[in-house]
């Protein structure tokens, strides 16, 4: 996890130190003041719990797919595919396969820096 001070930073993915939630999902964040992205892991079958939050969530599928339960409906995203999530929404998701996606958050979820997201550390 990186969290960037007040001028430019530059990063590469690859440098950045891998989080291990459980043995199902990884992370790797990096967060500036108002925003907040992560290359997120998740291994096909991987539940990510019901949960909300005051971020507004935007998630690029790189690799993979998810299927969320969002507002009473259910959707699948695909690579290529976004979802973006509206602040205070409850949702959930399952990886159907191994799946990369990229994490957009802002404002930043402070849950994530402090490690008060248990719900992703239940694996």
């Amino acid at each position: 996890m990186v969290v960037g001070p007040k001028q430019m930073e530059h990063y590469t993915w690859e440098t950045l130190d891998k989080e291990v939630l459980n043995p199902r999902m990884w992370r790797k964040v990096i967060a500036g003041e108002k925003a907040m992205v992560a290359q997120v892991f998740i291994s096909k079958g991987a539940v990510v719990p019901e949960h909300h939050h005051e971020s507004e969530q935007i998630t690029y599928i790189l690799e993979g797919a998810l299927e969320f339960e969002i507002e009473g409906r259910t959707v699948v995203v695909s690579a290529g595919q976004v979802l973006r999530i509206p602040s205070q929404v409850p949702h959930r998701a399952v990886a159907l396969e191994d799946t990369l996606d990229l994490d957009i958050f802002s404002p930043i979820r402070t849950d994530w820096l402090t490690g008060q997201d248990d719900y992703l550390r239940r694996g």
